[in-house]
């Protein structure tokens, strides 16, 4: 496989590098993270040259934007220049950590908008994204409000998350779209039937989260790991019974071309993504310098035809047992519909 170090994010984005960090898990939903880690992760993954840090507003209640303020304030200024932060805006969470819905009002985006780059200790958010469609709300007046954000000089491009083809056209009549931010990986290729193409059609770019699965295809998850009640994978469905066997047991499958190859699982499954299209940029959401430099492994692998069809052949499409999220979260998502 051969990758440019940068990519362009869709025809009005950016370039960033091949790879994003997402910094989710270094302060919610994955168990206990160090905060000295996670920051000296973040200044690797700047120094090795990647320039996207994904975060949500929601991520541990304002914790990882906090987090991502700290680390860039640290960095040197050339890293702390290069950087690009993505922020999701809408979650609605209680003190307790529940899940509220999502509020996507013109009133509420600025609102966001206005805690984010205080804590953020930032004058402009690089890409600002609605986290999830509000069933409420024309996804217009929601990407309306954010083009305001843009002419202000508050934001600089307008991105997406886990929509679907329609509303990606909506959104994509009203501003222009940098790009859609969605789950894509070996165990998840829902997007390739309706969603990928379109995106492709408007020029919008696709950042694949999840392209580890969870950790589920990363090569170190094993059926007896206990998982912390704070740990969403503890009630994810892939992660259940005899789903997580099943799906483990694709890992095996993947793990036996990953030693003939002599690279990790985890780069196999990045690798592949990487393949998908110069228009996709896979977030790695390692919360770890030895997580991070393994992912960045990746971008050297060479994967040719033999290599993609034993991949193919090992992991088929939908061969994953489970949905990627639980029956009440798969509800709010647009891009399921």
């Amino acid at each position: 496989m051969t990758t440019n170090q940068t990519r362009t994010l869709g025809t009005t984005g950016p370039q960033v590098f091949a790879l994003g960090l997402g910094c989710m898990g270094m302060s919610a939903l994955y168990g206990e993270a160090d905060r000295a880690e996670s920051i000296a992760t973040i200044h690797a993954a700047l120094e090795a040259g990647v320039t996207l840090l994904d975060t949500g507003d929601f991520y541990g209640m304002g914790h990882n934007e906090l987090l991502i303020g700290e680390a860039l304030r640290s960095a040197p200024p050339a890293r702390r220049e290069q950087a690009l932060v993505s922020v999701k805006f809408g979650a609605l969470r209680g003190p307790d950590g529940d899940w509220l819905g999502y509020d996507g009002r013109p009133e509420a985006v600025k609102n966001f908008a206005a805690y984010s780059l205080q804590r953020l200790g930032v004058d402009h958010i690089d890409i600002y994204r609605p986290a999830r469609l509000d069933p409420n709300v024309p996804i217009e007046e929601t990407v309306g409000a954010i083009a305001e954000l843009v002419e202000q000089g508050y934001v600089r491009y307008i991105g997406l998350s886990e929509v679907g083809a329609d509303t990606l056209r909506k959104a994509a009549a009203t501003a222009p779209i940098t790009d859609l931010q969605i789950e894509y990986a070996l165990i998840t290729r829902g997007i390739e039937k309706e969603i990928l193409p379109t995106a492709r059609e408007l020029g919008i770019g696709i950042t694949a989260y999840g392209v580890l699965s969870r950790g589920l295809i990363s090569g170190h998850f094993t059926a007896d790991r206990q998982l912390a009640g704070n740990d969403f994978r503890a009630h994810s469905p892939r992660f259940q019974g005899d789903n997580l066997r099943h799906n483990l047991r694709l890992v095996d499958e993947l793990r036996k071309i990953a030693e003939r190859k002599g690279v990790s699982v985890a780069q196999i499954a990045i690798a592949w993504v990487l393949l998908r299209g110069e228009d996709i940029v896979p977030l790695v959401g390692a919360r770890r310098r030895d997580r991070l430099a393994e992912a960045l492994g990746a971008l050297d692998v060479t994967l040719d035809a033999a290599d993609l069809a034993a991949i193919e052949d090992a992991v088929p499409a939908d061969a994953a047992a489970g949905d990627r999220y639980a029956a009440a979260q798969m509800a709010h998502l647009d891009s399921e519909r």
